[in-house]
């Protein structure tokens, strides 16, 4: 399918109606598969509120290995990409690793000669082989090929295992109990794959199910086997969830079912949860992680309980007729360890960069480095951000939070610009321009693209003030609640203690189509000639 009908097939509006009512409940299943005496329990003595992640997780896959649960998810063009996140009860969330170390599909991700800009990791899925104890993340790339990756810890490091022609678009790998794997995929037309013992090739594929016109565009999938049935789950986007059910074998037939349809999220003037992934817990009890579309923020995970029909279809569990905002917490074994939270300080100590950190693009690695604090150096000369190398993210926390930044700028050189920005297809940023004898500190807005993602502005000074020293404190803070608001402010300090606010407040965009939703980015580039650099000390993430 092409580029234009994928953003069609996203269009559709985000309404509420309705939802869906428990009904009576199939005897629970063991990861395994197979039927298990001890009936689901949820604990009593707490609850979680969604969303369970306000970070900007999308398309999610998910699976539970012992007691440990993991995650994988969407990064487009940020790389490292598909990061993998753990979690012992399904609510505390932490990112452990990625499993694409490096984008290396082609030079237009490492922003050289062109850029990839909401390409890259799409929809794409993360699996566990008991057989070799090995985690596979597979997803294609720019409709061309599939890419299949393998570790023998979910934290990494992940290895390209192989390349297969064919891509399978918003793909779901199952491993049978058998061991055999196999893969869900495509656009409305859906097709399941084998591939060989070793998971390098295609056996076999053969299309399975064509979505009826009623329902329209169907993608997403997820592939599962329970109590001997195989599901594929499936995603209407950006407002249903379906499900196909097959009896006799992976290769169908299969029989449609809709799980759910205009149904109210979570999320104040967000969208309906969907595209995510159905996972059990040790006692029994299966629970649907899923999505919520809330920009500019992102689309954020939302976790509900789920029941199944006598005849083997899963029911979300309703609260007053929506997903509901809050639900006892999931009866778990007591964590090894308590999860840390995604806010907090980062001093850059060590010399690798945490799993919360991604590039936008491929970085420059002769450019950066990171000893106990992260220097930048000048990796390309342009006066636009979004061709700059070695621009780094980081997630927003939502709903409110703000990010602080201390920079020392004694390195940088005339013409050179670094600072913190709050990156999207529409962007602003503070930081400190270094230009002829003199240093400000500067907020620039105006920084766009259009929506085949070329630069339409490269962005204008609105506010400046002059620094002097060899450190700044630079802050920005972000509202990425859906509706009205959606403001970004900065500001900036010389002893780290006392803020100043440095121009207007920046409208953040809504727009769904960029699909990932604003980060916060540090940043260095040289408009004149190379050889500057800044080092930053100190990240601190914060909410109210």
């Amino acid at each position: 399918m092409s580029w234009t009908h994928h953003l069609l097939s996203r269009r559709r509006a985000l309404t509420t109606a309705t939802g869906l009512a428990a009904v009576t409940l199939l005897p629970p299943t063991t990861a395994s598969g197979t039927a298990s005496t001890q009936a689901p329990a949820l604990a009593t003595a707490a609850a979680f509120t969604n969303p369970v992640i306000w970070q900007d997780f999308a398309d999610i896959d998910v699976i539970r290995v012992g007691d440990t649960f993991y995650a994988s998810a969407s990064t487009m063009h940020y790389s490292p990409g598909a990061p993998v996140l753990r979690s012992y009860d399904l609510v505390n969330w932490e990112i452990a690793g990625h499993s694409v170390p490096v984008l290396d599909f082609g030079a237009k991700y490492d922003l050289n000669g062109a850029r990839g800009y909401v390409r890259g990791i799409w929809a794409s899925s993360l699996a566990y082989r008991p057989s070799n104890r090995t985690f596979y993340w597979l997803g294609q790339i720019d409709f061309a090929k599939t890419y299949l990756y393998t570790a023998t810890a979910a934290e990494g490091p992940w290895n390209r295992l192989t390349t297969i022609n064919t891509p399978y678009y918003d793909a779901g790998l199952l491993v049978d109990t058998d061991d055999t794997l196999y893969v869900a995929y495509g656009n409305t037309t859906i097709s399941v794959a084998q591939l060989s013992a070793d998971g390098r090739n295609q056996v076999r594929t053969q299309q399975v199910f064509t979505a009826p016109s009623s329902v329209g565009t169907l993608e997403g999938s997820r592939f599962y086997k329970i109590n001997g049935q195989y599901y594929i789950f499936l995603t209407r986007p950006a407002n249903g969830q379906y499900i196909l059910k097959s009896s006799s074998g992976p290769f169908g037939p299969y029989t449609m079912r809709q799980v759910l349809l205009d149904l109210p999220g979570p999320i104040p003037g967000g969208g309906v949860p969907h595209q995510g992934g159905l996972v059990q817990t040790g006692n029994g009890a299966w629970y649907y992680l899923a999505f919520v579309d809330a920009y500019p923020g992102g689309r954020m995970p939302a976790l509900a309980p789920v029941t199944w029909t006598a005849d083997g279809w899963p029911v979300v569990q309703l609260v007053n007729g929506a997903w509901g905002t809050s639900y006892p917490s999931p009866a778990v074994p007591p964590p090894p360890r308590q999860t840390p939270p995604m806010t907090g300080v980062d001093t850059f100590d060590g010399t690798t960069l945490k799993p919360r950190w991604e590039w936008n693009h491929n970085p420059d690695n002769t450019s950066w480095s990171v000893n106990n604090g992260l220097t930048l150096r000048t990796a390309t000369v342009t006066n636009d951000l979004y061709w700059a190398r070695n621009t780094l993210t980081h997630r927003i926390q939502g709903p409110t939070s703000t990010a602080t930044v201390q920079l020392d700028h004694t390195a940088m050189r005339n013409g050179d610009r670094a600072g913190l920005a709050l990156l999207r297809d529409s962007s602003a940023w503070i930081g400190v321009k270094r230009d002829g004898a003199g240093t400000r500190v500067s907020m620039v807005n105006g920084l766009t693209m259009d929506t085949n993602w070329n630069t339409t502005g490269t962005g204008t000074e609105v506010a400046s003030a002059a620094v002097s020293g060899s450190r700044v404190w630079l802050r920005a803070s972000a509202d990425i609640r859906p509706g009205t608001g959606r403001l970004g402010t900065f500001s900036y300090s010389t002893d780290g203690a006392t803020f100043a606010r440095l121009g207007p407040a920046f409208s953040l965009g809504n727009d769904w189509r960029f699909f990932m939703g604003y980060r916060f980015a540090l940043f260095n580039h040289a408009t004149q000639a190379l050889g500057g650099a800044v080092r930053f000390t100190r990240f601190e993430l914060t909410t109210p």
